[in-house]
């Protein structure tokens, strides 16, 4: 293809790997500037958003975000990633897999068919990542990941437990459900800057967010890898684990979380932590006027594949 027509790399780059750069005003917004296709062959990674928000206990609008995430990602796909100096689609084939697609007002259809689509995905091979959505859609993310990796360790990072005792399936229940069917092993599973009150009454091990502040990153990071200790691990981030001063686009805000540095350093310190699947949720861009929380969602996501790449080789394709 003669150059005068390069320069939309979601359609028009001739392989899996690698970065053109391009004007973040410009172009397809596929998440990362990657290829957007629902053909797995070779594909190491598979973006997935699921835009719902019907089970939200606070502000709606949280169906906008992976749309949000995606536009995002504009500002930040230059190519080699500071401090890892490196372009981590050097190293891994990432495809930008659209949405799961549902009728309005029909929770079940969702759960049914991001179920399905993700279970399509990790059975061919790929590993996936989630774009929420309200955190109900970790739970169908759960189930795939369960039914091909056996019981999970959950890695949650959250301003809430969502442990929740309830006949309701929502986003603040869907961790006890997937504790009761056996989606997650509550005693290999950790939740991160929680600070709001739940009864302590199951194994999962809870850092409330002053813990993370007294004792630093590298506790963390040991107490992560303690806790889940080798097991296939999901990482769940709930953008409301970050202070709103910091993260404000999101339904349920709290005071008083973690600041994004923590995050950022967390995720990126977590190589030697087997995850196998992971989520960014709750971005509510109708409340993130300068689209600063998506920013920082995004960046996550972008953290955990360059830690991921940090563990393979480079392969320009």
């Amino acid at each position: 293809m003669s150059r005068i027509h390069r320069g939309d790399q979601a359609f028009d780059h001739d392989s899996l790997y690698g970065t053109e750069v391009e004007m973040p005003f410009s172009g397809a917004r596929s998440f990362m500037r990657r290829r957007q296709t629902r053909d797995l062959a070779g594909v190491d990674y598979a973006i997935m958003g699921i835009p719902y928000d019907l089970s939200t206990s606070g502000r709606p609008g949280a169906r906008l975000g992976p749309d949000a995430l995606r536009r995002a990602t504009s500002q930040l796909s230059w190519g080699e990633v500071w401090p890892w100096n490196f372009d981590p689609f050097d190293r891994l084939a990432v495809v930008d897999y659209g949405d799961v697609f549902y009728q309005r007002g029909q929770p079940q259809e969702m759960l049914q068919n991001a179920y399905a689509q993700a279970l399509h995905v990790l059975k061919a091979g790929t590993r996936l990542i989630g774009l929420g959505g309200d955190h109900l859609t970790t739970y169908p993310l759960l189930k795939a990941h369960a039914e091909v990796h056996g019981p999970l360790a959950l890695i949650q990072f959250d301003a809430h437990r969502d442990t929740m005792k309830s006949s309701f399936l929502d986003h603040g229940s869907y961790v006890r459900f997937a504790m009761d069917e056996g989606l997650i092993d509550p005693a290999k599973s950790i939740q991160v800057g929680i600070r709001t009150f739940y009864d302590l009454d199951d194994p999962i091990i809870v850092l409330h967010r002053p813990w993370v502040r007294q004792h630093g990153i590298a506790a963390l990071v040991a107490e992560i890898e303690r806790v889940t200790d080798g097991m296939p691990c999901y990482l769940t981030f709930d953008i409301d684990c970050i202070d709103p001063a910091f993260a404000p686009g999101t339904g349920t805000p709290v005071v008083d979380g973690l600041l994004p540095h923590e995050a950022i350093d967390t995720i990126r310190a977590l190589t030697n932590v087997n995850i196998v699947g992971m989520d960014v949720v709750e971005v509510a861009p109708p409340y993130d006027p300068t689209e600063t929380t998506a920013l920082l969602g995004a960046s996550v996501i972008l953290e955990h594949l360059c830690a991921r790449a940090s563990l393979a080789p480079e392969n320009k394709g």
